[in-house]
């Protein structure tokens, strides 16, 4: 029996892939549990117009993507943090603190989106971050520490 899978099923397939299988797994488990759909001639022309409007939304969220990344590349984010006299901060500098300095420059970026190339920041200098704007568009940024 061919199928459409509306899920990624270990061993079998991704999701949109039109696969083959025998009658009583898509019938029994697959079908039932909202895995995939029986490929009719009317569900893969279906299937391809979902697939090329998908495609074509994806296409427009890249470039947006890849627009803000030139914006972001050589940018330098300057973060205050309270400090001891030798330099040592008081708590650590985190992502939370590096998104609302880039939404205070007009970047809507998630704190989740942003990982730090160290551990946790927590001397005064400069540091690297890497901010994913996109599954594939992906931009690093130098982030300075300075006592308040």
């Amino acid at each position: 029996m061919e199928i459409i899978l509306k899920e990624d099923v270990n061993k079998l397939g991704h999701k949109d892939d039109i696969v083959n299988v025998k009658d009583g797994y898509a019938r029994n488990f697959l079908i039932p549990n909202g895995l995939a759909v029986i490929a009719t001639t009317s569900a893969k022309k279906m299937h391809e117009e979902n697939k090329r409007q998908r495609a074509h939304k994806e296409e427009k969220i890249k470039n947006q993507a890849l627009e803000v990344a030139k914006k972001l590349e050589n940018k330098t984010l300057t973060v205050g943090a309270k400090t001891s006299s030798t330099g040592k901060i008081f708590g650590s500098v985190n992502t939370i603190q590096i998104a609302e300095k880039l939404q205070a420059d007009g970047f809507e970026i998630d704190r989740k989106n942003i990982t730090i190339a160290e551990d946790q920041i927590k001397e005064v200098g400069k540091y690297k971050a890497n901010i994913k704007l996109h599954k594939d568009v992906t931009v690093e940024i130098e982030i300075e520490v300075v006592s308040e």
